[in-house]
């Protein structure tokens, strides 16, 4: 054994880029140390840096003499030692005492720090080494061939040479064929995408497999104990039996190459969206009902502030999906009783101003979530974010879309956690709170349900401003003080700091274009959208000429593109084609109402006024939709609770004629003794919790609650 060095002189071969080079002369220049090295046959010289030699990947050294290696078979002796028990170290460190007593004399191998009664006659330097060998086998009772053993392990491994080594290929004759434990896998893996199995029916069928593949007796097959403790270790390689079915089908799903990501380097430049059902029921403000809600929300991957959320009852559409991108190009304004913190200032304006708040005439200006806009978006495959409209406006802005892989919740790891984070911080200490699944649920968490959709809406709106954007994230951090942990509003300073800027938008009007276009012609009395007359400010020229879109081989243009924002009705936009700019124009009844009406509230609003009056026309059912909204709009938790079991109560009541040859009829579950029936009417707003088949369905009969507007 030379040791792991190697000289490097004249005569040292090179294994250089597959060649083998030997160096015939070293020389010592002003730029360091070189060598020149002669190919194998002789004829080609070279001239290199000696530190490239030893340093460079393309050369490696060819030693001379035995020594080791790195691809020995040998374990290291790091790996070996830290293997050992307690017990297992007491035993080694005594025996490599006894072996440096026999080759030094001295326990401790070092006369300087000899014991009282050191060295020992039998171990005396001028003892024979085969009298010591002896002497020491005699002393612990061993061989001599044993102790000769443990010195020459102890010379060439050192202390971890004499360690107990196991060697896991070395097995008992009792082993399980190896047949069996992959014939047992192979079942395993094939319960994948399947409902979870016992660990008695994947044994059966492993032995049943096996029989029928070897033949009966070929392969051994294990006790059932043996074969329980074979599916123990195998939990560890195919998890089936312990986690969830969905957490399995995740696990099996996993990369085999190393996992990698996207980088964010600054504000904007990755958006994440995505969308997933709230574990919370909300009361809708029109039926007086619970009803499942979905969440999306746009978050920046690189400070996690969410720029854009919407809250709306299952399903959401594709236009939800471009109104919370068009939430990024003009922010939701902030509200009027937030903490001054929670409120992002405008562009341009440094948090540390000092002013005197005095001398300012009204508030603040602020808004609900920073302006930017996004580099690239990151989606799933979902219909509502792969919509031609969507991607048609990302493209005319220069925002790419990158998808995310398929069922593969990881790629957009943020927003996946954010989900979590408000269900565990928010939304399970909420009335009406359902839990992340059906063994979580409650008794009756619907009853409780007392928050309508646009105050839930404001409260979770109102918890990331003020709670989330401004609590330390651990993966918020930078690489240079990795121990400072930073919430997303201070990421969002860091990330200007770091960059040097952000994308904003270049004109807050192009969110316009995020919204669903109606084309309509234009009458005396304006725009007419689903029955709703639209009027204001026109282009110059617009009630007088012809419109300057062709119609769709109809001649002579007459149409014109009206953007309208389902949520809010109140107004829609129209951009003027010569000046570019957009109009908006009111809706007739706008001004009678003090929030924004949604397009479904509206439809549903005038099935209610339909089944009441005889000529129904947009301002009574606005009327009777708004006397509905102010029951609960301001009440207090007494009058809500009342609401909602008036509604649970008159439900269990026949106000209607009997159903039509379309309608389906069925018995209220929990109904008072002598009701009849309750029609369930078939509507385009999905509403209702479908997490359980058990849960009794709820009568939704237009007719009904236009009755029931009276007792109101």
């Amino acid at each position: 054994m030379t040791g792991a060095g190697v000289r490097v002189g004249v005569g040292t071969r090179f294994l250089y880029d597959g060649e083998t080079v030997e160096v015939v002369e070293m020389l010592s220049t002003a730029a360091g140390n070189e060598v020149v090295v002669k190919d194998a046959t002789g004829r080609q010289y070279r001239r290199f840096a000696l530190k490239e030699l030893l340093a460079c990947e393309r050369a490696r050294v060819i030693p001379t003499g035995p020594g080791p290696a790195s691809d020995d078979d040998q374990e290291v002796a790091g790996v070996v030692l830290t293997q050992l028990t307690t017990t297992e170290q007491e035993q080694l460190t005594a025996r490599a005492a006894h072996v440096r007593e026999v080759l030094t004399g001295y326990r401790s191998g070092n006369p300087l720090i000899a014991d009282p009664d050191e060295p020992r006659t039998q171990y005396s330097e001028n003892v024979a080494l085969s009298d010591r060998y002896a002497a020491k086998a005699a002393e612990l009772g061993l061989g001599v061939r044993t102790i000769e053993r443990w010195v020459g392990k102890f010379q060439k491994f050192g202390e971890a040479g004499l360690a107990v080594r196991r060697d896991p290929s070395s097995v008992s004759s009792t082993r399980t064929d190896d047949r069996w434990v992959e014939t047992a896998l192979e079942v395993m893996v094939e319960h994948t995408d399947q409902s979870r199995p016992s660990r008695t029916m994947v044994i059966e069928r492993a032995n049943a497999r096996v029989v029928a593949r070897f033949g009966a007796g070929v392969v051994k097959l294990p006790s059932r104990a043996t074969a329980f403790r074979i599916l123990e270790d195998l939990e560890r390689r195919h998890p089936t039996f312990r986690l969830s079915t969905k957490r399995n089908r995740d696990i099996a799903t996993r990369p085999d190459e190393p996992y990698g990501k996207l980088r964010p380097t600054r504000p904007g430049e990755y958006l994440l969206m995505d969308t997933t059902r709230l574990d919370v029921f909300a009361l809708d403000p029109v039926t007086l009902r619970w009803v499942q809600t979905e969440l999306t929300v746009g978050m920046d991957w690189y400070t996690r502030c969410v720029v854009g959320i919407r809250l709306t009852p299952v399903s959401t559409k594709a236009v939800d999906a471009a109104a919370t991108l068009y939430q990024a190009f003009r922010p939701r304004p902030a509200g009027k009783d937030w903490p001054a913190h929670a409120v992002w200032p405008e562009h341009g304006i440094p948090r540390s101003l000092l002013i005197d708040p005095d001398a300012i005439d009204g508030p603040i200006a602020g808004t609900a979530s920073p302006a930017l806009a996004p580099e690239t978006i990151v989606i799933d495959h979902g219909k509502i974010y792969v919509s031609e409209h969507l991607t048609s406006v990302c493209q005319r802005m220069g925002i790419s879309i990158q998808p995310a892989r398929l069922r593969t919740g990881r790629d957009k790891g943020p927003v996946e956690r954010f989900f979590r984070t408000i269900r565990e911080d928010l939304l399970q200490a909420l009335p009406g709170y359902k839990g992340p699944d059906l063994h979580s649920r409650g008794v009756a968490p619907e009853s409780e349900a007392f928050f309508y959709l646009d105050e839930l809406e404001a409260i979770i709106r109102e918890w990331v401003a003020v709670v989330y954007h401004h609590r330390p994230h651990e993966s918020l951090l930078d690489p240079h003080l990795p121990s400072v942990k930073m919430s997303p509003a201070a990421m969002f300073e860091h990330g200007i700091a770091r960059a040097g800027y952000i994308e904003v938008p270049r004109d807050p009007d192009l969110g316009y274009e995020f919204l669903k276009v109606e084309w309509r012609t234009l009458q005396h009395y304006g725009f007419e959208v689903h029955g709703r007359r639209y009027n204001g400010d026109l282009p110059p020229g617009c009630r007088d000429g012809a419109s300057p879109y062709p119609d769709r081989g109809k001649g002579k243009g007459r149409w014109w593109p009206l953007h309208v924002d389902p949520d809010d009705i109140t107004r829609i936009y129209l951009r003027d084609p010569a000046s570019r700019r957009w109009y908006p124009l009111e809706w007739e009844h706008a001004r009678s109402m003090q929030m924004p009406l949604s397009e479904d509230a509206l439809a549903f609003a005038r099935r209610l006024a339909k089944a009441k009056y005889t000529y129904p026309d947009d301002r009574i059912a606005v009327a009777d939709l708004l006397e509905r909204w102010n029951l609960g709009l301001g009440s207090s938790t007494t009058e809500r609770r009342m609401a909602l079991r008036m509604a649970r109560e008159d439900a269990a009541l026949d106000l209607e004629p009997p159903p039509g040859p379309h309608e389906v009829t069925e018995p209220v579950p929990g109904a008072r003794d002598g009701a009849t029936a309750v029609n369930t009417a078939r509507s385009d707003i999905d509403i209702g919790d479908d997490d359980a088949e058990d849960e009794p369905d709820r009568p939704d009969d237009d007719g009904f609650y236009a009755d029931a507007l009276e007792y109101l």
